[in-house]
């Protein structure tokens, strides 16, 4: 039932089904949010080695990094 579920064709359709759903303005937040959720469940498994100053220290860096223009407001 599940053989070659994961087709590149059948994963075009499912990017082409997350665009129409999301958007393009928000799926790079999006991607960015699922990876930090599996970056944490990693750490969890492994017992969480990292201190809470390192995991602060990496969040600002990725901050930085990440520039957003100001919305734009017509009048």
């Amino acid at each position: 039932m599940f053989d070659n579920l994961f087709k590149p064709e059948h994963l075009l359709i499912i990017l082409v089904i997350c665009l129409l759903i999301f958007g393009p303005s928000k799926l790079p937040g999006l991607g960015k949010g699922l990876g930090e959720a599996f970056r944490g469940f990693k750490d969890g498994i492994k017992g969480g080695t990292e201190t809470p100053s390192d995991a602060a220290q990496r969040q600002d860096a990725a901050s930085k990094s990440e520039t957003i223009p100001p919305p734009i407001n017509p009048r």
